[in-house]
């Protein structure tokens, strides 16, 4: 089956074919496999191992991972799936105001921004400890902090407002 995996700005074509993934030209054999009780999963890729953290997120084929201390939201949607939503309206860009939210629950130990600091897309927001794994979570576009929502050592649930960024605009 192939898809289209969305990463950021940037998205690849990937096929996969049993445990068989080609991607960019390239084909690895790929395993996956749960780890029971917990969100996490074992990868194996062409030889390597990933252990991953798995979070649903907000849409069909949206997913938070945390791979490495690292925060990643990937979309991943088959090809029907893909051509539906782009013949479909546009989506909020990055001229409106967003708001990140907490891909799990955990305990806020870091604040990288302050209110009215200009960001970088990929800039480190937030840090929440889950399950004693550190995920730093980072700007998905730049902008502008609009509103910080939380303080170190605040417990927050899954889906918790984290940090708010309008558009860089928004400043001036």
């Amino acid at each position: 089956m192939k898809y289209s995996v969305r990463l950021g700005d940037r998205t690849v074509d990937v096929e996969v074919d049993g445990t068989r993934v080609t991607m960019g030209g390239e084909t690895l054999d790929v395993q996956l496999a749960a780890l029971p009780g917990t969100p996490l999963r074992h990868l194996l890729v062409g030889g390597a191992s990933w252990t991953v953290a798995v979070q649903p997120g907000e849409g069909p084929g949206r997913w938070a991972l945390g791979v490495v201390g690292e925060r990643v939201e990937v979309e991943a949607l088959d090809e029907r799936s893909w051509q539906r939503q782009t013949h479909a309206a546009p989506r909020a860009g990055p001229a409106e105001s967003r708001t990140v939210k907490a891909p799990m629950p955990g305990l806020v130990v870091r604040i990288e921004v302050a209110a009215g600091q200009p960001v970088l897309a990929g800039a480190g927001l937030v840090v929440v400890e889950a399950m004693k794994m550190e995920n730093e979570l980072r700007a998905p576009h730049s902008g502008v902090v609009a509103t910080v929502h939380v303080a170190v050592g605040q417990a927050v649930e899954r889906g918790a407002p984290l940090v708010t960024l309008a558009s860089p605009e928004a400043s001036g």
